[in-house]
C-alpha cells in the first residue's frame, strides 16, 4: 500500500544556472595548442636585447649549469617583458634555445601559468580580483565600473590598445579589498569613483600611486589603533624578583 502511494514520475527540478564568472569563455583547445597566425608563428624572429641578455645571463648564473633550465620562468617573463606583454611562439622558442631545453619542456611551463599572456594585450593590464574577500567588499561594482568606464566586457582589449581587462583569482591582498593591479602595481581599498581616476591616469600616460587608495598605510587597521595602546612593558616588569 505505501508503494502505491509514491508517484511513477517525480516532478522535474527547475535548476538555475548561476554564472560565477563574467570573463569571455575561452574554447579548451586554445589554451593548450598553439596555431600560427600572422603576428604569432616562428618566423617571427626575437631575441634578448643587449641590456636584457645581460639580464639573462646573470639570472643564469645563479644555478648550477646542470640546472640551468630551472631559469624558465624568469627567462619567460623576461622575454614577455620585452614582447610588449605577452610570449608569443617566438618568445618560447628563443628560451628554450637559450637554456638548452626541448621546446615543449618550455610549452609546458607557458601554458600552465596565467602569468603569460599568449596572446596580445593591452598597454595597460588591468587584472580585477573577484574572488571572496574582494566580493564581499564590493568588487563586482569596481569590475562593471572597469568594464563600463572602458568600454568592454572582461576578457577584452580596447581598440586603442590601451587596455585589457580581465578578472582574476585572489591576488594576495585581502585586507585591503577590493582592489585590482595594473601591470605591475596594486592598486586596494577602490571605490567606483577611485577606479575611474586610476583608469583616467593611465589613459594619460601617467602611473598613480598604487597601494591603497582609502589614505591609510599599508594594511593598517582602517578602523584606527586598537591593539598596543598603552605602554609596553618594560624589561623585567611584573616577574618575579629572582628574574628581575
Amino acid at each position: 500500500m505505501f508503494a502505491a502511494r509514491i508517484p511513477r514520475r517525480l516532478p522535474r527540478l527547475t535548476l538555475h544556472s548561476r554564472f560565477i564568472s563574467t570573463t569571455s569563455p575561452t574554447r579548451s583547445e586554445s589554451l593548450f595548442i598553439h596555431r600560427d597566425t600572422d603576428y604569432n608563428n616562428p618566423k617571427i624572429a626575437f631575441k634578448f636585447t643587449p641590456e636584457n641578455l645581460k639580464r639573462a645571463q646573470e639570472v643564469v648564473s645563479h644555478y648550477p649549469p646542470q640546472y640551468k633550465k630551472a631559469a624558465v620562468i624568469p627567462l619567460l617573463d623576461l622575454g614577455q617583458r620585452q614582447n610588449k606583454g605577452w610570449t608569443s611562439i617566438s618568445v618560447m622558442n628563443y628560451v628554450a634555445e637559450f637554456l638548452e631545453m626541448p621546446p615543449m619542456r618550455v610549452y609546458e611551463v607557458a601554458t600552465f601559468y596565467t602569468m603569460f599572456n599568449r596572446e596580445p594585450i593591452g598597454t595597460n593590464f588591468v587584472q580585477v580580483c573577484t574572488t571572496t574577500p574582494c566580493m564581499l567588499r564590493g568588487s563586482t561594482d569596481i569590475l562593471n565600473t572597469t568594464c563600463s568606464h572602458l568600454g568592454l566586457k572582461p576578457g577584452e582589449t580596447t581598440k586603442d590598445g590601451k587596455f585589457t581587462v580581465i578578472e582574476v583569482e585572489c591576488q594576495g591582498a585581502c585586507s585591503n579589498a577590493p582592489m585590482m593591479a595594473v601591470n605591475d602595481d596594486f592598486y586596494e581599498d577602490l571605490t567606483p569613483e577611485s577606479t575611474k581616476k586610476i583608469l583616467d591616469a593611465f589613459a594619460k600616460g601617467e602611473i598613480p600611486k598604487p597601494g591603497p587608495q582609502s589614505g591609510r598605510q599599508t594594511s593598517e587597521n582602517s578602523a584606527g589603533l586598537t591593539a598596543l595602546t598603552s605602554k609596553p612593558y618594560g624589561p623585567g616588569e611584573f616577574c618575579q624578583p629572582e628574574f628581575q
